[in-house]
């Protein structure tokens, strides 16, 4: 199989915060949104040696970022705030992940919550999304629906373009599929060099260029379809299955078990080698699912601590239904000592 990995790792990260800026920087973020809106342009600040550049949109709160390798901040307004949503969303960008990783994100996180004086505890961290990507260089492979093995009811999406266009007519040349939900789990199997193309994602060139620098191997042509075609294979992870299944909400628990919910989520999707059983669930893994799946497995080891909450909580409400039972033994017994029925036994 002539295939080489020129990148894996997180692609996407996401957390909300159920906390609330304090007066000082609600200040500074309102002048600095009004300043974007009356200069059509963002406006930057510097709050505690962090820089912070506001835009003019939000709503009724404040949407920032701090840069291409930071995250995008969205903060909700104190004094105009929307019921039952949370404070601070925190949207890691894709550069910062590939190049830094958890820890860098991390990192970056808690130096912006300090520098700006946003109080919170562990407890008040919500997980919402992960994506974990691995880039291949394939030119000889192309996206097959019909390969993909889902759970029942699973919707798929076949598109011909960056723009995830479904489609429609059978002669267009497939650039990508996505199957699943984003709120629970997700595939997509894409053209990660069209979309560097046409979004003018240079970096990602050059991320591609130092993992084929290492290998001893020249730098990729972009001009060269055909010697530079790169698929992104890409599980994305949402809040039905970090918070609801896998019970992570805080850093800590996204350092201790995101590996164990990549591990699952790719027992359930599976990109396959289509044969003539009708029963798909038999049909072989694709060669270039097994490399993925191997990455994943090599790449996250740290991650995993082999128990699933749901396992743990189940041990206990099955202790819990004993313990009840023996309570409840005890209490029919008592009952017929104290009622005068006496012993009664069944023949053998």
């Amino acid at each position: 199989m002539d295939v080489d990995i020129l990148h894996s790792g997180f692609d996407g990260l996401k957390f909300t915060i159920q906390t609330d800026i304090p007066p000082a920087l609600r200040a500074e973020l309102a002048s600095a949104k009004a300043h974007a809106f009356d200069g059509n342009a963002d406006c930057t600040l510097d709050i505690g040696g962090q820089p912070l550049t506001v835009r003019k949109a939000g709503g009724s709160g404040f949407t920032a970022h701090t840069g291409d390798h930071g995250a995008v901040w969205l903060f909700q307004d104190p004094e105009n705030r929307i019921p039952n949503n949370p404070g601070i969303t925190v949207d890691f960008r894709a550069f910062g992940l590939a190049t830094g990783g958890l820890q860098g994100a991390e990192d970056h996180f808690r130096t912006c919550m300090a520098a700006w004086d946003i109080p919170y505890v562990e407890t008040q961290l919500r997980l919402t999304r992960a994506d974990f990507a691995v880039d291949l260089l394939a030119p000889w492979f192309e996206p097959d629906r019909n390969a993909l093995v889902l759970p029942p009811r699973t919707k798929i999406t076949e598109y011909t373009g960056v723009d995830e266009t479904a489609t429609m007519a059978s002669g267009a040349r497939v650039t990508g599929l996505r199957a699943g939900a984003v709120a629970s789990r997700q595939i997509a199997i894409y053209d990660k060099r069209a979309e560097v193309i046409q979004q003018g994602k240079a970096g990602w060139l050059t991320i591609w260029n130092a993992a084929r620098a290492a290998a001893g191997k020249p730098p990729l042509d972009l001009a060269d379809r055909d010697q530079s075609q790169v698929w992104r294979f890409e599980l994305r992870l949402g809040s039905k299955q970090l918070r609801n299944r896998f019970d992570m909400r805080s850093w800590q628990d996204l350092n201790d078990m995101i590996g164990d919910a990549f591990t699952d989520a790719l027992t359930r999707i599976r990109y396959c080698q289509p044969t003539a059983d009708r029963n798909r669930a038999r049909w072989p893994a694709h060669d270039l699912w097994h490399l993925v799946e191997t990455v994943i497995a090599i790449d996250l080891h740290q991650n995993c601590c082999g128990v699933l909450p749901s396992d743990i909580r189940e041990a206990n409400r099955s202790e819990k239904m004993r313990e009840i039972d023996r309570q409840l033994l005890g209490l029919f017994v008592t009952r017929a000592a104290i009622s005068d029925n006496p012993p009664r036994f069944s023949g053998v």
